[in-house]
């Protein structure tokens, strides 16, 4: 390993480490979450490293981190171990199988893809588990380090295309490209650029038709995934019957006049 490479070894390694203890309480259990998932389902999670900062900064959103939910697609797990369910990119360890354990005490959000059959699924695993293993060239992290460490006042229509800036091996790290990639390889779209085309139509004087253009797939991030028109957002309590007649809503003592 050159000395260059363990520089940027070290400093991903540093930029990964969570900034503050999350002390919020996660919007869906990790039971719930876990019995509400689908293959294929992609998990947004807010992270809290210093990577995490620098994403939600430049996409300006409250996501930093995209997952690939596989399901029991690795079979039952050895003995001891938790069964490896979601496949993700690490700025550290790359490519990854980890249980749904790694995002407990995380706030989460489940995109669904809408109309996918079994093979489509099958293949978006199989995409995800061939890359599994490929660590990313960091040799160029100290470009990436000017954006994760400062967030520097840009515009907030140049802070997408500060994701695809550097040498181009350091922004895979970014783990929405690697599923951008995947969801392209069986042709589904996320959220691409829509360009409408007037035409003549037998039934009407002018009708407009959208072409649908594929972005470039470093350019995506975990919120497109939220925002997406063609992805369900799915929320765990609703989805298993919620009635808020049920909850225990309790609310602060009223403070009562002050004493004379």
């Amino acid at each position: 390993m050159s000395p260059l490479q363990y520089l940027g070894r070290r400093l991903a390694a540093f930029l990964a480490r969570p900034r503050e203890r999350n002390s919020h309480i996660p919007t869906s259990p990790t039971g719930l979450l876990a019995a509400t998932l689908r293959k294929g389902d992609v998990v947004l999670v807010e992270g809290s490293s210093r990577f995490a900062s620098a994403i939600k900064y430049l996409t300006q959103s409250t996501w930093s981190h995209a997952a690939l939910y596989i399901g029991d697609t690795l079979g039952p797990p050895a003995e001891g171990e938790e069964p490896r369910v979601l496949v993700d990119v690490d700025v550290v360890d790359g490519v990854r199988t980890i249980p749904l354990s790694a995002f407990s005490g995380l706030h989460t959000r489940i995109c669904r893809p809408v109309g996918l059959g079994e093979a489509e699924v099958a293949a978006l695993a199989e995409f995800m588990l061939s890359r599994k293993g490929i660590t990313y060239d960091l040799k160029n992290i100290l470009d990436l380090a000017r954006y994760f460490i400062r967030t520097p006042p840009v515009p907030g229509s140049m802070k997408r295309r500060m994701l695809s800036l550097g040498s181009g091996e350091p922004t895979k790290a970014i783990c929405s490209t690697l599923l951008a990639q995947a969801f392209e390889s069986i042709h589904y779209p996320i959220l691409p650029e829509v360009e409408l085309v007037d035409v003549d139509s037998a039934g009407a004087r002018r009708a407009r038709r959208e072409i649908l253009h594929i972005r470039h797939h470093s350019l995506y991030a975990p919120r497109d995934f939220d925002v997406s028109p063609f992805f369900q957002v799915v929320k765990p309590r609703i989805a298993h019957g919620f009635d808020y007649r049920s909850l225990d809503l309790r609310r602060p003592p009223v403070a009562g006049p002050p004493a004379a």
